[in-house]
């Protein structure tokens, strides 16, 4: 491809990587694919290639009709993100001209530009129409099939409705921090959620500390652990830190243990920056010792509740996976259990809509601990309405819950109690 880096063709490149190399957009931002472009041109890159991913079934339909066989996958990829583009009303001269010199200067590829040109011409004068038929993307069967098992059909296109939808940005300000001057809406709940953000960090009261950004869903955890000052708390699999800077604000001692040491120094930057603390730990969560007041275990997951943010996900993992990461949330729930107090509580959550790494994990731990029971009166915080409640007595967050408001992520979470 022609060696100027424009944020269309870093999109193409991070398309590549999802689709044809199975990897996440998170792991291509960390392995430095936006460094090259400048900051105003990073998050348009990000923008192109998420908006693409999140309407790759809709692309694909459009181009059909115009391609006699399936080019290769990077000029299929500049195809679908014309496409995109042209039938959200983008400029058909800029983006055309754009996308075939980009083909143009590709090494291998290169004598496609003809074709490239004629089908965006034709996907520019019609594809608009066509678009405008078409149903919500689905997604793909293999985690479809377990999601319309678990919600049924109904839920599943509600759902998959809010995946399309996008989400708009959550915030979690300090105990007493005025954030009247971001002009958002004030959640049942008490996060803040701004439809349109821009640039995070030029936002009011970021540079002074007085928030962070969290998900409504993603916030609810601490909430309802509700640490009290001086409480010795430990938050595993901690990083970013949403949750340690909630607890930390709360006035617990809070210890947090995170995997991964990039990961970790994030964490570290988002307490500097809010002028709070916690003592911090890289390691393995299976490998911490100690007598806690409480403990909150954010388990890692398929993350199949953070979709509306990562369209990347469904495309770039398979399910395979899910059977390991399903022993592993096992093993952490009983490892932490061990390091609550008697008569403290352990918090159990994870981003996920499979069951299986919800409210199964809690029913079998349930059954395998005579002194754990579920606390549901802890769940009735402000916002949290009846009906998520399960059977187990755990809160079930799902993306189509506040559909009027712009969704939530899917969560789960269980305020598990230890008999003193």
């Amino acid at each position: 491809m022609s060696n100027a880096n424009t944020p269309r063709r870093t999109a193409v490149y991070l398309l590549d990587q999802v689709l044809g190399e199975g990897r996440l957009l998170a792991e291509c931002y960390a392995a430095g694919a936006l460094e090259k472009l400048a900051p105003e041109e990073r998050a348009r890159a990000q923008r192109l290639a998420v908006e693409t991913l999140r309407s790759l079934e809709r692309a694909d339909r459009v181009l059909k009709k115009y391609l006699k066989k399936a080019p290769p996958l990077t000029v299929m990829n500049v195809l679908r993100l014309g496409t995109v583009e042209l039938c959200a009303g983008g400029a058909a001269h800029g983006v055309v001209n754009d996308l075939v010199a980009l083909v143009s200067g590709h090494r291998r590829h290169g004598q496609l530009k003809g074709m490239v040109n004629a089908v965006l011409r034709k996907v520019a004068a019609e594809g608009a129409v066509e678009w405008a038929k078409l149903r919500v993307p689905r997604l793909p069967n293999w985690l479809r099939k377990p999601l319309a098992q678990a919600w049924g059909a109904e839920t599943m296109l509600a759902i998959e409705a809010a995946h399309l939808t996008g989400a708009p940005l959550d915030i979690t300000g300090k105990p007493q921090a005025d954030l009247t001057a971001l002009g958002g809406e004030r959640l049942p709940t008490g996060s803040i959620r701004l439809a349109t953000a821009g640039q995070v960090s030029a936002l009011p009261g970021y540079s002074a500390g007085d928030w962070w950004v969290q998900d409504a869903a993603a916030a609810l955890p601490a909430r309802i652990l509700d640490v009290q000052p001086g409480e010795r708390v430990l938050d595993l699999c901690a990083a970013p830190g949403g949750k340690t800077m909630q607890m930390a604000a709360a006035g617990a001692n809070v210890t947090a243990v995170d995997a991964s040491a990039s990961r970790a120094a994030r964490l570290q930057e988002n307490l500097a920056r809010t002028g709070l603390s916690a003592d911090l730990i890289v390691g393995d969560a299976l490998q911490q010792t100690g007598q806690y007041d409480a403990v909150l275990l954010d388990a890692p997951c398929s993350a199949t509740g953070t979709i509306r943010r990562h369209p990347d996900l469904p495309h770039a993992k398979d399910g395979s996976e899910f059977g390991a990461l399903i022993e592993l949330q096992a093993q952490m729930l009983a490892h932490a259990w061990s390091l609550v107090k008697p008569g403290g509580r352990l918090m159990f959550c994870t981003c996920s809509l499979l069951p299986d790494e919800g409210e199964c994990q809690v029913e079998d731990a349930l059954e395998m601990f005579p002194d754990m029971a579920a606390d549901r009166a802890a769940l009735a915080v402000p916002g949290v309405e009846a009906d998520w409640i399960t059977e187990e007595g755990g809160l079930r967050l799902r993306p189509d819950y506040w559909s009027d408001r712009g969704g939530m992520d899917g969560f789960y979470m269980a305020l598990l109690r230890k008999s003193g």
